[in-house]
């Protein structure tokens, strides 16, 4: 090459400095950038990913920050939908089966009225870790519970408490009987305990609970009190065995429903028994007769009844019968376990509800005439009554 030589230079076109960017101030902003042929393609496939890369970022950080402040919106909705005043109208109680899960316990409260939105009481419910907490039986609620209050409910256990009260001097079948005709408690009835294993009294228990379950809450509590009592008993008394002491209770509890005559009554008792003497009480001879079913209400108590032979009948066996009349209470227990100081061997009806103690045979002889008297008196009354009111029956109505 002749650089010297004119025909071979080549002649530079003018560029203007626009072209590669803007170095005129002129120029306008939005003018194409220039990419120069000397770039590889390698390079410009780069630079286009950057862009699509930096685009994707954005529209995930956007799309997060639209998810927090709609999760924050919605929680805030939903708190206030779950404090809000709900639905009921008036006063319901609501009964919880066991092993209810927290659907069907939402469509329960759903179907009763007592909310009105099942989805978000259940969100609820888990959101503050609730639903291994809801408790079983019957709920009363109360107009315009928001599902905050309802939840409470159904998780602190308020649940209505019902009571099944057994009273003293009843026997095992009785008692049955009484517990199977109770709508509120559920299950099979147990097979019918042993007389004097059963602890009369008050036992509280939620709709739905069974029959079951209060046997054995009677039958351990007896054995409870009775080893209490056994333990702080009289070292001189003339029984040797718990069993002899609730059979001789239960004589005392069928006698007397008078608190505090209990431990007299026993004291009769207990002096015979360190006599030698027959206990002759009344109540043996209808359970030696009638067992645990008890008399007939309109069946008398005849003398041949007294010299029947039974068992039971201590008007004709020399000490105690063979196990308990009844199921007696606490008081009846102890009563027996330290009697009073007494030096009574005989006791008779008053009339009043309560009785009168003798110790010697002509003493109670005399208050038996007086307890006949009362008797007549009474009987007389009330053969005046009933004639009164048949007459008053069959008189012609204005």
């Amino acid at each position: 090459m002749n650089s010297r030589n004119p025909e071979y230079l080549t002649p530079v076109p003018e560029v203007s400095a626009n072209q590669f960017g803007h170095a005129n101030d002129d120029a306008p902003l939005n003018d194409p950038v220039f990419i120069p042929d000397d770039v590889d393609k390698a390079s410009r496939r780069s630079l286009k990913a950057r862009n699509k890369a930096v685009i994707f970022f954005n529209f995930l950080m956007s799309s997060a920050v639209m998810s927090i402040v709609l999760i924050g919106v919605a929680i805030f909705l939903g708190k206030q939908s779950f404090d809000a005043p709900g639905p009921l109208k008036e006063d319901i109680t609501v009964a919880i089966s066991k092993g209810s899960g927290l659907d069907a316990i939402a469509n329960k409260l759903e179907r009763e009225n007592v909310i009105d939105q099942p989805f978000l009481f259940k969100m609820g419910v888990r959101a503050y870790k609730a639903q291994r907490k809801l408790k079983a039986g019957e709920f009363a609620f109360s107009p315009a519970m928001s599902m905050r209050e309802v939840m409470e409910t159904l998780t602190k256990g308020k649940a209505i408490l019902y009571a099944f009260t057994v009273p003293e001097g009843l026997t095992s079948i009785q008692i049955f009987r009484r517990l199977a005709s109770n709508s509120t408690l559920t299950g099979e009835m147990p097979a019918v305990p042993a007389e004097g294993t059963l602890l009369p009294e008050t036992f509280s228990f939620q709709r739905g609970d069974t029959r079951e379950n209060i046997v054995k809450q009677m039958l351990d509590g007896q054995k409870k009190v009775l080893d209490e009592i056994w333990k702080n008993r009289d070292p001189n008394l003339p029984i040797s065995t718990p069993a002899e002491l609730v059979t001789l209770a239960s004589i005392v509890e069928k006698e007397t429903g008078v608190g505090h005559e209990r431990p007299l009554v026993a004291s009769v008792f207990i002096n015979r028994l360190n006599k030698g003497m027959r206990l002759q009480s009344d109540p043996t001879i209808i359970y030696g007769i009638f067992g645990g079913a008890g008399k007939p209400r309109d069946r008398p108590i005849y003398r041949s009844d007294i010299r029947k032979p039974t068992p039971y009948n201590t008007y004709t066996i020399p000490a105690l019968p063979p196990g308990p009349i009844a199921n007696p209470g606490r008081a009846a227990m102890e009563a027996v376990a330290r009697p009073a100081k007494s030096d009574y061997l005989f006791f008779v009806a008053d009339g009043t509800g309560g009785h009168v103690f003798a110790k010697t045979l002509k003493e109670h002889e005399a208050n038996v005439v007086k307890w006949r008297k009362i008797e007549k008196q009474r009987a007389a009354k009330a053969a005046e009554a009933a004639k009164a009111a048949k007459v008053e029956a069959a008189a012609p109505k204005e």
